[in-house]
């Protein structure tokens, strides 16, 4: 194990370490410096009931508690070989909320740990997730990042809803070199009431969430104020997404392969997935 503290403007980041494999842990003794503890027999018995809290929760506590011996500094500059532990991101949390909660510091790395260990487990989950994810994850993302530009325009004088509907065609003509949205639902063969974003791509849909916050933004930035502006900085900027992709990857949006299976089906694949039981996070009342 590495034993370089890793630099950042939490205390609790002060003191974590680093294995050669990238792998973030904190020495028991350190945290319990910085939790207040004058005892290391003390902060062991919390220690001791984060191990057994992390085998209730069905997690191997040896994957968490690593039981070593380091050298450590003491008060005379000599060096001393102690008995410490080695506690993951995720030992850490249950260390914590195991720790005394009359020390002020516990109630801090309670938070810390509690929102960087769910940093961590949201960070891995994307890592691990499959187009089909990617694809439900993102198309919410743009519907919800739609109704924000939305609002905005509104303030540009975008007003009624086929106002808006010319607004975002602008900016589909922008990013799809001229073709607004009955084109392109053409060319990907969809029927009437079928939205082009059902049918798209993990890919395609990441262009269109880059193309409505960068619009809003644009907005906002330049104080826009009447529709024409409006649908001009749409276009504007669908045109510069598409410019973007096709320097970076070679692939314009029009040639990116359209799903067999739509947003709908999708869904509906997944609540069967869910119904067959529940799936349980490292926090279980947060899923």
């Amino acid at each position: 194990m590495a034993d370089t503290p890793l630099p950042s403007g939490s205390p609790f980041d002060a003191i974590r370490q680093q294995t050669p494999e990238d792998t973030d842990f904190w020495w028991g003794r350190d945290l319990a410096d910085l939790l207040g503890y004058d005892s290391w027999r003390n902060f062991r018995s919390a220690v001791n009931r984060a191990r057994i809290a992390c085998a209730n929760s069905g997690y191997p506590p040896v994957d968490h508690f690593v039981d070593q011996h380091r050298m450590v500094t003491i008060g005379s500059g000599a060096e001393r070989r102690v008995a410490d532990v080695q506690l993951s991101r995720y030992a850490c949390y249950l260390t914590v909320q195991n720790a005394d909660a009359a020390k002020a510091p516990v109630a801090l790395g309670q938070s810390y740990f509690a929102v960087r260990t769910k940093e961590a487990e949201q960070a891995a989950l994307l890592a691990d997730e499959t187009e089909a994810q990617r694809r439900l994850r993102l198309r919410k993302d743009v519907t919800r990042h739609n109704r924000t530009l939305q609002q905005t325009a509104q303030g540009a004088g975008v007003l009624q809803p086929s106002d808006f509907a010319v607004f975002q065609d602008h900016g589909y003509k922008g990013l799809y070199a001229g073709e607004g949205a009955r084109a392109i639902a053409a060319r990907k063969g969809l029927a009437p009431g079928q939205h082009i974003l059902d049918h798209m791509g993990a890919t395609e849909l990441a262009a269109h969430m880059f193309r409505i916050t960068q619009t809003e933004a644009k907005i906002r930035h330049e104080g826009i104020a009447t529709k024409e502006a409006a649908n001009a900085a749409a276009h504007h900027v669908g045109t510069r997404v598409r410019e973007f992709m096709i320097e970076e990857s070679g692939v314009a949006p029009e040639d990116l392969p359209t799903p067999e299976q739509s947003i709908q089906e999708l869904e509906r694949t997944e609540r069967k997935r869910l119904a067959q039981g529940p799936q349980l996070g490292m926090f279980d009342d947060e899923t």
